[in-house]
């Protein structure tokens, strides 16, 4: 079978796999950035997560224990499993800097468009600069660092087809 043949389907396991540890990574990034903001801003922590999850699932915390750790659990799975956004946009033929900004868009478009929807933020129109701001920058922050993680873990594979290309030439 042809998609056996060309490895389709490990290249596209391959970009999903690197893509999930560029989300942890991008995700420790936007963490770090947020707490630092927060301290600068004296911000508290939003509950924008468990008010979609809430809204989407029907699941609610039954204390503020609860759900901060809900928050956190949310929010680590939705930006580890953004990676996989950034996964396939590579697989797609996007790559480096182009792929990075397309991933970015996605991630900081898709914010601002459920997080109204589901009553967990007011529109971006209602928002004053300084938050949009802040908020771009977390988000660049994440796309960033998922992409320098993506792309470093894609080299590292295109470094290993080219080497085992190379011992497969030897042998010759």
């Amino acid at each position: 079978m042809k998609i056996f043949e060309n490895k389709t389907l490990e290249t596209l396991g391959n970009s999903i796999g690197k893509g999930l540890l560029a989300g942890l990574a991008g995700t420790a990034a936007i963490t770090l950035s947020q707490l630092i903001e927060m301290k600068i801003t004296k911000r508290k922590p939003g509950n924008a997560p468990v008010k979609v999850v809430s809204e989407t699932a029907g699941v609610k915390p039954v204390n503020a224990a609860q759900k901060e750790k809900a928050a956190q659990e949310i929010h680590w799975a939705y930006g580890t499993l953004w990676g996989i956004g950034r996964g396939l946009i590579n697989y797609a033929g996007l790559k480096r800097v182009p792929a990075a900004l397309v991933h970015f868009g996605a991630v900081w478009g898709t914010a601002m468009v459920m997080l109204p929807k589901f009553k967990a933020a007011p529109p971006v129109t209602e928002e004053d600069p300084r938050s949009i701001a802040i908020d771009g920058f977390h988000h660049a922050v994440y796309a960033l660092v998922a992409g320098l993680v993506y792309d470093a873990l894609d080299a590292s594979t295109r470094r290993e087809r080219y080497f085992n290309k190379m011992i497969g030439l030897l042998h010759l």
